[in-house]
């Protein structure tokens, strides 16, 4: 299968073209670090690429917090008017099959359980229980504690935030073009997705690589609220073994089917700078208390449906992964 790779030189591209090879597939890479023309877009140069492809994995994005809405109208340039361009290009070459990134931050907060109310969705946390230290969410009905659980597919998106609004308007793009043209669209809900060649110091890396690059400066990683915040931290040859299995799959024409993508092994934030520092020989994490305003205290998300449809399983557990990552190179940007 001839496959065209949007951001196939990125952190999670550039593992996937090394999956797909090692599959007897042939990537095309399309991504602005290799050729400063490919931009997604750019309908001509979405257009070249398509030539002769019979699947695209879409991977290029702008990705992370970022800062606030000051950068919404570049988030939603690159991530959604990218994808509306490819798609458009995709029905006028008929290409049928789509893999696209997606992410479990469409959510918003995860799954909760209050003791008198079952399950409940705790909207957004206010700005003076962030500030007094009350990270966790209350039930919105009688404000008792909340149990955290994992999250399935069907539950109602929720994003909290600029990227997060863009990455479900990706998915309604794709599922409308799926319904337009008869083409199978999967969307890999990704979670904490964490490696080699994980782009150090910048705004919109994930928090693996902001605690990896103070390491490797010789800083403590500086852990957000209590550090007690859940994620899914999955690793990226994992992640793009799922790109891949999703590709392999039968299609299902004429529909969006999104898989949630974790490790199916959640751990603290602050767990995972623990690992990161041990694997690294550097100094103890620091819990500062600080907070960032479009957070999310818990995501942890259940990956069954893709294990189950797919036949995918992670491969690296966490602590090899974390001593890995310890080691590995890190990209610039």
């Amino acid at each position: 299968m001839r496959v065209l790779v949007t951001g196939g030189a990125g952190f999670i591209g550039s593992h996937l073209v090394d999956v797909l090879r090692e599959r007897g597939h042939e990537p095309v890479v399309f991504d602005l670090r290799k050729d400063p023309g490919a931009d997604v877009r750019d309908p001509a140069a979405v257009e070249r690429a398509l030539a002769g492809v019979d699947a695209v994995c879409h991977q290029a994005a702008m990705v992370g917090l970022g800062n606030g809405v000051l950068d919404a109208a570049e988030y939603v340039s690159r991530n959604d008017l990218g994808t509306a361009v490819l798609l458009a290009a995709m029905a006028e070459a008929r290409v049928r099959r789509l893999v696209m990134a997606g992410s479990m931050v469409v959510y918003g907060e995860g799954r909760y359980v209050c003791p008198r109310h079952g399950t409940v969705r705790p909207g957004p946390r206010a700005v003076g229980d962030l500030e007094a230290g009350r990270f966790e969410p209350a039930c919105p009905e009688c404000g008792q504690d909340l149990a955290p659980g994992l999250v399935g597919e069907e539950a109602p998106a929720d994003p909290r935030n600029v990227y997060a609004t863009t990455k479900l308007a990706q998915e309604h793009l794709a599922a409308a073009w799926a319904r337009c043209t008869g083409g199978s669209a999967v969307s890999l809900r990704y979670h904490n997705v964490y490696g080699p060649r994980m782009p150090r110091d910048t705004p919109y890396a994930g928090v693996a690589s902001f605690f990896r690059s103070s390491l490797a400066r010789g800083d403590a990683p500086r852990v957000f609220e209590d550090g007690r915040q859940r994620r899914d931290f999955v690793h990226v040859r994992d992640v793009a073994a799922a790109n891949v299995a999703a590709l392999e799959a039968e299609a299902r024409e004429g529909a969006l089917t999104a898989y949630n993508t974790g490790s199916g092994d959640p751990h603290t934030v602050g767990e995972m700078a623990r690992a990161l520092a041990t694997a690294c020989g550097g100094p103890e994490p620091v819990v500062t208390g600080a907070y960032r305003l479009g957070d999310v205290r818990h995501i942890t998300a259940d990956s069954s449906r893709l294990r189950n449809e797919l036949g995918w399983k992670p491969a690296v557990a966490f602590e090899e992964g974390m001593a890995e990552f310890a080691r590995a190179g890190m990209r610039e940007g």
